[in-house]
């Protein structure tokens, strides 16, 4: 996906300076003039800003219709942040996100600590600024990870539970194919990605203050949250994990595309992630088909290779109108009916 290529370019040029990487396509780098020197965390921040997005990605805000927030700040979601520093509770729905990056322990292997560094964090930046853009809040980094927020109190909850099927069924594209593509080529181990998202209701989400004073976040104390947790625990690689409160708010032709994880991995008692038999309350979690998903989205368009792109909208230049085809048209007649108006 053309949107993700800057974030492929940071991770070769780093690659490419790497010491260890050179070391094995040169045995006289000293003398060979063509290495490049080495390329630092600081070139990652002119590569890759922290604070904007690349053409790229300004490309897919436009299209979807929303701005990303870059004034988020961990653990304080902006409808909520008002909690802080108070013992007030708040109940308000919410969808729950948990993208766990799988496998980058193995580039250490490869490559020197920094280049290690470089990769990871052009990695979670690309998952960050793909949760912006379709209105995310970064709720907290875990590791090579995050946990991601979806909705609001000005936000309805089937919108929240599309927008972040939308951003993570993009970012897992981007590491199954772009990302794969390029470490096959260096003969890594994959890298990849699990998924886990549910949506917890009005009455089943309680926000508050969690810790002390500055030790302290805006958080959700919720069944929903700490299922999110789990699914992504029953993801396959590269796959997304939902919960049922998640496929109910969603429509039809989506739902058709999520199908119980026991389906996937042959036992029933995969089916229910959580159960409380005394309430008569089974809890269901799907897998996403998130690759057709995410072609049906209006903003994506498949070419004759099935590779996955974004759609333009179709631009009239201000330069085309009635009056400045006329001495074109004038030249053939029949297509102005011979009228002079």
């Amino acid at each position: 996906m053309k949107i993700y290529d800057d974030y492929l370019n940071t991770i070769k040029s780093a690659i490419s300076a790497d010491r260890k990487f050179r070391s094995k396509i040169s045995t006289f780098e000293a003398y060979d003039k063509t290495l490049k020197k080495a390329f630092s965390y600081a070139d990652l921040n002119k590569s890759i800003p922290q604070m904007q997005l690349l053409p790229s990605f300004n490309d897919l805000a436009d299209e979807i219709g929303l701005k990303p927030n870059f004034d988020q700040k961990l653990g304080l979601h902006p409808d909520f942040a008002h909690l802080k520093g108070t013992d007030k509770t708040e109940f308000n729905y919410i969808v729950s996100v948990f993208i766990d990056i799988k496998g980058s322990t193995n580039l250490f292997s490869k490559y020197d600590p920094e280049t290690v560094l470089i990769i990871n964090t052009t990695i979670q930046r690309a998952a960050i600024h793909t949760c912006l853009v379709f209105g995310g809040y970064i709720h907290r980094l875990q590791g090579d990870g995050l946990f991601v927020y979806f909705g609001g109190k000005n936000i309805e909850p089937k919108t929240a539970a599309l927008r972040a099927l939308q951003s993570t069924s993009m970012f897992t594209y981007f590491v199954k194919n772009d990302l794969k593509n390029l470490f096959l080529e260096q003969d890594i181990d994959k890298i990849f990605t699990r998924i886990g998202i549910d949506l917890g209701k009005n009455k089943d989400v309680i926000w508050s203050m969690a810790g002390i004073g500055e030790i302290s976040e805006v958080t959700t104390c919720s069944l929903h949250t700490s299922l999110a947790s789990k699914m992504q625990g029953s993801a396959e690689s590269n796959g997304i994990v939902l919960g049922d409160n998640v496929k109910s708010n969603t429509d039809l032709q989506f739902q058709e595309l999520m199908q119980p994880v026991s389906k996937r991995t042959g036992n029933e008692s995969d089916r229910y992630i959580f159960r409380i038999p005394s309430e008569k309350f089974f809890y269901t979690q799907y897998d996403l088909d998130w690759l057709n998903f995410l072609k049906l989205q209006s903003f994506i368009l498949t070419d004759l290779t099935g590779e996955v792109k974004l759609k333009r909208k179709n631009v009239i230049p201000p330069d085309r109108k009635i009056e400045n085809l006329r001495p074109v048209a004038a030249q053939n007649k029949p297509y102005l009916n011979g009228s002079n108006k």
